[in-house]
């Protein structure tokens, strides 16, 4: 079988679907369930860019401030940006939380690889109307609800960016929703889980950011 370009990480997440598979005598869950292992690993990295997430808010008020002083010169606002990101520890122009997605794009064309050339996922029913993981929905549904878990997702990261920055993230759930139409079932249940996922991660550090100052005004109290 040719894995293409990422072969190494193909034979890995070939090689652990059949040992899911085994587990759970579905392909549809087993690629679930690797989804839920792989953002156990990135885990570190989402809980990261949420970090820089909170630093982009803190930062929003000097943000405005230098693009109505600067708002003649471009040039000049963008090197007082940089600065502004460089001192808060932005390295990436506040888009550190792209960094999640673009790690796991090697995984997902590996994925992409495994669904398209094993023999295993040929004809692999999941649910109801998904007869078949290695060919698209026939419709639509995945898709579809993918692309409103990624721009929830996107929503809820983008909101501290500045106007054209948010733009840009809005505008990839709709390039990605087309994208995915033809894409085959079980890379989209793959993405799908993982927007689902980041969702539920970033409301629970949310959550948590709202609790840590109480937290901290408690202990100096006591």
């Amino acid at each position: 079988v040719d894995f293409g370009f990422f072969a190494p990480v193909g034979h890995v997440i070939h090689k652990s679907l059949l040992v899911f598979h085994r587990a759970t005598r579905n392909y549809g869950w087993a690629i679930i369930l690797l989804t839920l292992i792989i953002q156990l690993l990135v885990l570190p990295l989402t809980v990261t860019s949420f970090r820089h997430s909170q630093k982009m808010k803190t930062i929003q008020p000097q943000l405005k401030r230098l693009q109505e002083l600067y708002k003649s010169d471009p040039q000049r606002l963008n090197v007082e940006m940089l600065a502004l990101y460089q001192r808060h520890g932005l390295r990436f122009m506040g888009m550190e939380g792209c960094l999640p997605v673009l790690i796991q794009l090697p995984i997902f064309w590996a994925l992409f690889s495994t669904l398209r050339s094993t023999y295993e996922l040929r004809h692999a029913p999941w649910i109801g109307w998904v007869k078949d993981l290695s060919v698209h929905d026939p419709y639509y549904v995945l898709p579809v609800l993918m692309g409103g878990g990624m721009f929830l997702q996107q929503k809820m990261s983008a909101a501290a960016l500045d106007p054209n920055q948010r733009q840009i993230m809005y505008i990839m759930p709709v390039m990605f929703t087309f994208f995915f139409l033809k894409m085959p079932a079980g890379l989209v249940v793959y993405w799908l889980t993982s927007s689902v996922i980041s969702v539920a991660t970033t409301v629970t550090n949310t959550e948590l950011a709202k609790k840590r100052p109480k937290l901290k005004a408690f202990s100096g109290s006591v």
